[in-house]
């Protein structure tokens, strides 16, 4: 099987990185949302970097052009009946995943592979929701998508050897290095990650330093782009919170507690950068 159309569920950040990168690859790429409106914003927002690209001459205005034309918005998931390759991209929820995957199974070819862009929800669990489980497996990009190479491939229980084999050369042929992880909460990037970003938290929640030491620390003493607390604001701080309580959840172990400071940011609305204020303000 050669994937040719791809659909991209959620026109959030992730799912606009998703499907630019895609569509840059040559892919004909499908954006659907809650509704054509959300979708076409997607769309714009994607088209405005496309431009921003050609501004800082890190892409030509022909490969700007190819790449619009490779992207559409859908009015509905049936729009997405005839694509070869569906990844759903919007946020840390289980319920809604599912909910998805259910109307998604329902409309779309029952050739057509399915993936999860989830960071840290059972793929096994999520594949259990439709009919086509030996078709699905799990695709986490890394934030921003365009930027960062790596792509974890997540086999799930049932996910079939010719499946996983699809989803890999689709991420190689986005120019991606693709790693393979087994179905375990957090898999390995964010089983390793987010606890730092959860200790950073404590650190700061127990007065060891003030925010900009303990980004300063870590930055300067283990050689980082980004200190954790900045980085937690880029991701969000409440799908960090969202990891978390799976990494808890699912591993019973209690050096997975999320920071109770975590907690509070998040059931304040400090979300970080997306909301304008999180451990920085970005006001």
């Amino acid at each position: 099987m050669e994937v040719k159309v791809i659909g991209v569920v959620g026109t959030g950040q992730m799912g606009q990185g998703i499907a630019q990168t895609a569509a840059q690859s040559g892919f004909a790429v499908i954006m659907a949302d809650q509704n054509l409106e959300t979708a076409t914003k997607g769309l714009e927002k994607i088209k405005a970097q496309l431009a921003k690209l050609v501004e800082k001459q890190k892409m030509t205005a022909d490969q700007a052009a190819q790449t619009q034309k490779n992207l559409s918005a859908a009015a509905s998931f049936s729009d997405l009946k005839n694509c070869d390759l569906v990844i759903e991209a919007v946020s840390e929820n289980l319920a809604l995943k599912k909910k998805i995957w259910v109307e998604l199974d329902s409309v779309v070819k029952a050739t057509a592979l399915f993936a999860s862009n989830t960071s840290s929800i059972s793929i096994t669990e999520l594949a259990a929701a439709t009919k086509r489980p030996t078709q699905f497996a799990g695709m986490h990009f890394m934030n921003p998508v365009p930027i960062m190479k790596l792509v974890e491939g997540i086999r799930g229980i049932q996910t079939s050897t010719e499946s996983f084999s699809v989803i890999r050369k689709t991420a190689e042929k986005m120019e991606k290095t693709f790693i393979e992880v087994k179905d375990f909460p957090g898999f390995a990037v964010n089983r390793i990650l987010m606890p730092m970003i959860n200790e950073a938290v404590y650190t700061l929640y127990e007065g060891i330093a003030s925010i900009e030491d303990i980004d300063a620390a870590m930055k300067l003493g283990t050689n980082q782009p980004m200190g954790p607390l900045t980085l937690a604001d880029f991701i969000g701080l409440d799908t960090c919170l969202a990891i978390m309580e799976v990494l808890h959840d699912g591993l019973g172990d209690s050096k997975y507690r999320p920071c109770p400071l975590l907690k509070q940011y998040v059931t304040a609305g400090w979300l970080g950068r997306k909301s304008g204020r999180g451990f920085y303000n970005y006001g």
